[in-house]
């Protein structure tokens, strides 16, 4: 017995006619003709007697029909309330992000909740990868996009996009080339590196390298802002993307150039906790991250590979 069963059964005990339930219910009075048999035979009972002036109920079909009537009504109220909750989103989501996604869709993601859910609190968290995830783990942050996140089972990880790491830094330090740099050359560049915390992956997954990024670094920063200014500043060169430095980049201050030998990426997941309960608020935000961060990216605004096009 399904919904649909009990819902033409309604139909059929209310109209006492195949043919005018089947048109209050759009369908084939064959189909409600088929469903009906079905019906009885799973019940073992025959719920109509066939007159000649339409149907009559039969005992079992006066029980079943209160029995019907009452789920039906329950299944409407929870597919109200559910509409309801959807339109009128309510409660409180924080959002963590690196510098990056910030930049790309920080402002856009603000703008969207408050347009389109005023009931919805809203906080939106700046951090490097690393402070994110300890946020997410105190339970300071609902969602996280964070680079490179350790795999852990406390965490739900969801890779979104893939970034190409490149050397950013004055002309003057990087060389005023367009051409790629290698490995090798940028190691004996001064780097100023990102110093990320608990995550020091968020900067690039070669381990490899970034063990001989630490071990060459001039300087370490854990403030994008200070980097900024210190390679405006000429005292080094940072490995980043282009929209680390986009407005730096577009002034003409900062110059960047590919790497090669290996290329070097990282990629962004969006993260939350793996036993935290689900709220209709936090999925209405998860979907207006997602579908932002496929609009930066397929609109050019984020240089970037999707992963995740569901």
């Amino acid at each position: 017995m399904d919904l649909r069963q009990l819902r033409y059964f309604s139909a059929i005990y209310e109209q006492r006619s195949l043919t005018a339930a089947a048109d209050s219910e759009r369908v084939a009075a064959s189909a409600l003709s088929y469903h009906l048999a079905n019906l009885e035979a799973e019940l073992d009972t025959k719920l109509f007697e066939r007159k000649p002036r339409g149907l009559v109920p039969t005992a079992a079909a006066e029980r079943l029909h209160i029995h019907a009537t009452s789920i039906l009504r329950a299944v409407g109220a929870a597919e109200r309330d559910m509409s309801t909750a959807r339109d009128t989103v309510s409660g409180e989501v924080a959002v963590g992000m690196a510098y990056s996604a910030v930049k790309a869709i920080g402002v856009d993601l603000a703008r969207q909740v408050l347009e389109n859910y005023p009931q919805l609190r809203f906080t939106l968290i700046e951090s490097l990868s690393g402070t994110t995830l300890l946020h997410l783990n105190s339970v300071d942050v609902d969602l996280g996009l964070i680079y490179n996140p350790p795999v852990t089972p406390t965490l739900r990880a969801r890779p979104v996009l893939e970034e190409r790491m490149v050397l950013v830094g004055r002309r003057d330090i990087i060389g005023n080339s367009d051409a790629p740099v290698s490995v090798d050359e940028m190691l004996e560049l001064p780097i100023i590196l990102l110093r990320q915390g608990v995550s020091s992956r968020a900067l690039l997954e070669d381990a490899q390298l970034l063990r001989k990024l630490e071990a060459r670094a001039r300087l370490q920063m854990n403030s994008v802002q200070a980097i900024g200014d210190a390679l405006i500043a000429g005292l080094g060169c940072a490995v980043g993307t282009k929209l680390f430095m986009r407005d730096q980049i577009e002034s003409g201050a900062l110059h960047w150039r590919p790497i090669t030998g290996p290329t070097v990426s990282r990629t962004l997941y969006l993260c939350e906790l793996s036993d935290r309960q689900p709220t209709i608020a936090l999925e209405t935000v998860r979907g207006l991250m997602l579908d932002l961060l496929r609009r930066a990216v397929t609109g050019g605004r984020w240089e970037a590979r999707l992963l995740d096009k569901a």
